[in-house]
């Protein structure tokens, strides 16, 4: 019985959670924004290229765009995409070598297109392009355009087999490695986006990669998690389901698949259960949020990471520090790390002259203001006062900071002023 109400629980959380990933974005988020509320019922609509980030949206709008193939140490075969310059710049080569490369990393359940969902006025993709930058766009394991390897099929439940600890320790080296080389060993500026900004932060923290990032923004750093304020991530943790999943033999989670489709229906039929609220229930309110970009981000997302992914970042909500992934039993950490607890990564030990830039919103439930001030302490109190700065934005929450229609001003100016003084 007990264990029959877990899988019931957990089943219907994750049902709430598809809701965040599948609504039709143009009926929930019209109660936000006044200027959507006409938008109810009217779908998005459909991309002629939806996986193809090149053809839907960078050449779409005259960039030159690029793809590019990278294998990581443990054979992961994943999609980075390049602009290497605006569309109205002369593509010449002393040009070129004159451009600072600048590596965007995005969140959870995305992947690169995130940078260019709206219009080259708006994207910060095309922004830094037209800005004088070497832009290149990565999409982590997993995603719709990293879905290869060397010798594992995304069948394969050993293709999920990995947790962010993974893409810290693998994706992002292998990534960053290749845009320093190729554009003639220049040291990369690094934007992170959520989960992102975890990695980077990570690999910092061990003394990882300093010798190719030039300087990192930050926006929405996740990091210490314990006190989100989302109700739905802190419950969904409490009660084991990534677990839970995994244990059923799940270990791909998408969130748009027939099954998740099913649960959906049936949640969104019972009237107790409000459909429209969830994106803000577990990201934050977002402030600033318009139709067309809204429904491009949806044509894009979400899209699949691995349930152990999933596990790690419950472990983190139930945990005061970031550790690396918990095996859940001494005997399995023993395995992998030679000690019965997975290991800190130990923030403060980031050394205090790599330039950083962290923003983050009143209104975000995942980088929540008290876990954020908790990174703050932990990063500014010995940090060389020239090279970090903080930027808060009280009304924003985590979706804001990509695709908010004011984000241009608010956020991206003052980005690209912090990389030109670094």
């Amino acid at each position: 019985m007990i264990l029959q109400n877990l899988m019931s629980t957990s089943l219907f959380l994750m049902s709430l959670l598809v809701l965040l990933l599948d609504s039709n974005p143009c009926t929930a988020l019209s109660w936000r924004n006044n200027s959507l509320v006409d938008d109810i019922g009217v779908p998005c609509p459909i991309s002629p290229h939806p996986f193809t980030m090149c053809k839907s949206e960078a050449e779409a709008f005259g960039y030159p765009c690029e793809d590019h193939k990278v294998t990581t140490e443990d054979g992961y075969i994943l999609s980075l995409k390049r602009i290497p310059h605006g569309h109205d710049t002369d593509n010449s080569t002393g040009d070129q070598k004159t451009r600072q490369p600048i590596l965007l990393f995005h969140g959870l359940f995305v992947d690169g297109v995130s940078w260019l969902l709206g219009t080259p006025e708006q994207s910060l993709g095309f922004i830094l392009a037209d800005g004088g930058f070497d832009v290149w766009l990565a999409n982590t394991r997993g995603t719709n355009t990293s879905r290869k390897h060397t010798s594992l099929s995304p069948k394969n439940p050993a293709f999920w087999d990995w947790s962010w600890d993974q893409i810290a320790e693998y994706d992002l080296p292998a990534v960053l490695e290749f845009v320093y080389h190729h554009t003639g060993r220049q040291k990369v500026h690094y934007i992170g986006h959520s989960l992102g900004t975890l990695i980077i932060l990570a690999a910092f923290s061990e003394h990882k990669l300093l010798h190719l990032v030039r300087s990192a923004v930050l926006l929405c750093p996740i990091a210490y998690l314990s006190r989100t304020r989302s109700d739905l991530t802190r419950l969904a943790a409490q009660m084991f389901l990534a677990e839970a999943v995994y244990l059923i033999g799940i270990h791909e989670f998408n969130p748009v698949g027939k099954a998740a489709a099913e649960l959906l229906a049936k949640v969104c039929g019972d009237p107790t259960v409000d459909c429209t609220d969830v994106f803000s229930a577990l990201a934050g309110p977002d402030c600033c949020l318009n139709k067309s970009t809204t429904c491009a981000f949806m044509l894009h997302a979400p899209q699949p990471t691995s349930v152990r992914n999933l596990i790690h970042l419950s472990q983190m909500v139930r945990s005061d520090g970031i550790r690396r992934y918990d095996y859940g039993n001494a005997k399995e950490n023993m395995k992998h790390y030679k000690m019965p607890r997975p290991p800190l990564y130990n923030l403060s030990s980031i050394p205090t002259h790599v330039p950083m830039l962290l923003t983050h919103g009143g209104q975000d439930f995942l980088g929540d203001v008290p876990d954020t001030r908790h990174l703050l302490r932990t990063l500014v109190r010995s940090h060389d006062a020239d090279n970090i700065e903080v930027q808060y934005l009280p009304d924003y929450a985590h979706a804001d900071f990509v695709i908010a229609y004011n984000a241009p001003r608010l956020v991206y100016e003052p980005m690209v002023d912090f990389f030109k003084r670094h």
